[in-house]
């Protein structure tokens, strides 16, 4: 009996300890830097910084977001990519949060927004959603946010010649329980074919289907969606995707295959499930240099 009692009380404890660990890391965010080399960009060109944003689902940190404003201007970025579900859909209600902190973005740097299922979910399905992503969409448009919806933008620095590629795939492709193949084919069809010249970055919000994103032709991949697997193992991986998949390959960090590279953000917010555990919200802040320098 005092054993079980002992058992117990420990199991009580960690639990304690979880939770508020849990709450913290919510309330809190970090900023992450990957370094990422090309043969595309002369090797004393300097960099390119890219600030990449992804899955805040509303969430606030400071009065209006002013703490994630103030963090992003002070990384001093190049350009300020968007990598979807910034808000979580409401009917006949515009995500003030998300809105408020999206608009004064292009103030700080070139701003590009490529949906995740959240905002493809409430354009695609105005019955449901009404006209809330179109007034949402119009409202950032008008502070010079340009979204990119299967569509390509231009973006030049220090010689590098970029070309930014909002990717948008069928929902099905978000459903739970359901794994679908993705191929280069597939990305084509939707965006186009990757151009030569260019180096690619490829928004692309769901990073299961990175096989297929190599395949079209991506040089960088910026996907988020998995909110970093929700509870991470200390030195590995995620533990589970909204498509209730256990293990995601991509959940969090960069990867780096056969010359193209994903990197996966852990996101800014969370939805449905409010738990994150060993799994920091981030700010992701890319440094592509030149050439390959001396590690």
């Amino acid at each position: 009996m005092i054993e079980m009692r002992k058992i117990l009380a420990a199991g009580a404890v960690a639990s304690a300890a979880i939770c508020v660990e849990s709450i913290r890391e919510r309330r809190h965010f970090r900023v992450t830097h990957y370094d990422l080399d090309t043969p595309k960009m002369e090797a004393d060109a300097g960099e390119v910084t890219i600030v990449f944003l992804s899955d805040l689902h509303n969430q606030i940190y400071g009065a209006n977001n002013d703490m994630l404003l103030r963090t992003v201007a002070d990384v001093k970025p190049d350009v300020i990519l968007i990598g979807g579900d910034m808000l979580i859909g409401k009917r006949d209600r515009l995500p003030k949060p998300a809105l408020t902190f999206v608009r004064k973005l292009p103030k700080i740097a070139p701003t590009y927004y490529s949906n995740g299922n959240h905002e493809q979910r409430m354009k695609e399905n105005t019955k449901k959603y009404g006209n809330v992503f179109e007034r949402y969409q119009k409202k950032l448009r008008e502070a010079d946010v340009r979204f990119l919806e299967n569509d390509s933008a231009e973006f030049t620095k220090n010689g590098l010649r970029i070309m930014l590629t909002g990717l948008e795939l069928p929902m099905e492709t978000y459903e739970k329980f359901r794994h679908m193949d993705v191929c280069g084919e597939d990305v084509a069809r939707q965006v186009g074919t990757a151009s030569e010249g260019y180096f690619h970055i490829l928004m692309a919000h769901n990073p299961v289907y990175f096989s297929g994103y190599k395949e079209w032709g991506a040089d960088l991949v910026l996907s988020g969606h998995l909110h970093g697997g929700i509870v991470r193992i200390p030195g590995w991986r995620g533990c589970i995707t909204p498509q209730a998949f256990p293990f995601p390959k991509y959940s969090g960090e960069m990867t780096t295959e056969e010359e193209h590279t994903i990197i996966v953000s852990k996101g800014l917010g969370t939805h449905t499930i409010n738990l994150r555990l060993f799994n920091e919200p981030e700010v992701v802040v890319v440094h592509i240099h030149g050439g390959h320098r001396k590690k």
